[in-house]
């Protein structure tokens, strides 16, 4: 019979990546491994090795701007996850989730097995439930919190693997050249995490007087932005809009470094081994997010009064946690960066 694990993990692209040791060790000791994300997430799932299938679902408890919680968005998922007859369920949250609501919705999808990590009492939702800052330490990095509740499922990594983040990349831009480029992504999901554009554009600048070769990212609602940050192309190739998840992989892959904030395309930096300078807003804690397992350079005031506030918008008036990094200190950082040539494993 074969052994089908679901591994849930229900919010964001970044959060999805760090998952990935996880995975890989599931996949270890499973025969199928599927996967739970939401819209948000799904494409990243799609890139992580050991992921067989993946399911989407919007979860009203977790995903940010949640949908409304109805009996026919639960019916969903039961139709979802049901006919996967699953064998065990790994539910993987941050500190500040519960996987409670999802165990519940899973044991009435007859799931007969279920790990997570929860501050409350579990009851029969959970047969192994991991208690954060006892069995665990809180702040412990992502990638590494999702691997603990992973191995009290029974998995593990195999032997050989060091835990590290990994995707499969796609192909590169077709005109990205023969070159490794430093890549600049100005934009973040959330706006307490933005570098000011004006400051990202400066940087461009000064790199470019430099000599390096800069390329600038964004999505296709960031077409605005990234026109901003390249000079409209006179400092940097703009790539705005033009990359699904897979070639931004292997963008990275063939970059240099990588400057941007607390978001998605630094963790996909830190799996296909980047070095990632890192504009860190402290609304949460670097130890847990910043990119895992390859050289970084974290800038930003983590001692701000907005530490730990987990805020979305800036909470003090002109943002000083980030705006007070200047494009210099960023064009520095990205040139002691590149001439490091360590890629670094994570330790598990």
């Amino acid at each position: 019979m074969t052994r089908r694990v679901l591994v849930a993990r229900l919010d964001s692209t970044g959060d999805v990546l760090l998952c990935g040791p996880a995975v890989r060790a599931v996949a270890a000791g499973a025969d199928e491994v599927w996967m739970l994300c939401s819209s948000r997430g799904a494409e990243a799932a799609g890139l992580l090795p050991g992921v067989d299938r993946v399911l989407e679902w919007d979860c009203p408890w977790i995903t940010a701007n949640p949908p409304a919680a109805t009996p026919e968005r639960l019916a969903d998922l039961q139709a979802l996850v049901t006919p996967g007859l699953f064998d065990s369920a790994v539910i993987l949250t941050s500190f500040h989730q519960s996987p409670l609501p999802l165990a519940l919705q899973l044991r009435l999808a007859g799931v007969p097995f279920m790990v997570g990590a929860s501050v409350d009492y579990a009851g029969t939702l959970l047969d192994v439930r991991l208690r954060p800052g006892e069995d665990f330490p809180e702040e412990l990095p992502e990638p590494l919190r999702a691997l603990t509740i992973a191995r009290a499922a029974g998995f593990d990594l195999p032997e050989g693997d060091a835990g590290r983040l990994q995707v499969v990349p796609g192909e590169p831009p077709a005109n990205l050249g023969a070159g490794s480029p430093v890549v600049v992504h100005p934009g973040a999901d959330a706006p307490s995490r933005r570098w000011p554009a004006e400051h990202f554009a400066d940087a461009v600048r000064l790199l470019h007087a430099e000599g390096l070769d800069v390329v600038v990212t964004g999505g296709r609602g960031e077409m605005e932005l990234t026109r901003l940050v390249s000079g409209d192309g006179a400092f940097a190739r703009d790539l705005g809009g033009s990359t699904d998840l897979a070639a931004m992989a292997g963008l990275l892959e063939r970059a240099r470094v990588l400057v941007c904030g607390n978001t998605g395309p630094a963790h996909l930096a830190a799996a296909v081994g980047t070095p990632v300078v890192s504009l860190f807003s402290p609304v949460v804690p670097a130890v847990q997010w910043a990119p895992y397992g390859v050289p970084v350079i974290l800038l930003g005031d983590q001692d701000a009064v907005c530490r730990g506030t987990r805020a979305r918008e800036c909470p003090v008036p002109g943002h000083p946690c980030l705006s007070s990094v200047t494009p210099g200190q960023v064009a520095e950082a990205v040139q002691a960066l590149a001439r490091t040539d360590v890629r670094e494993e994570a330790p598990v």
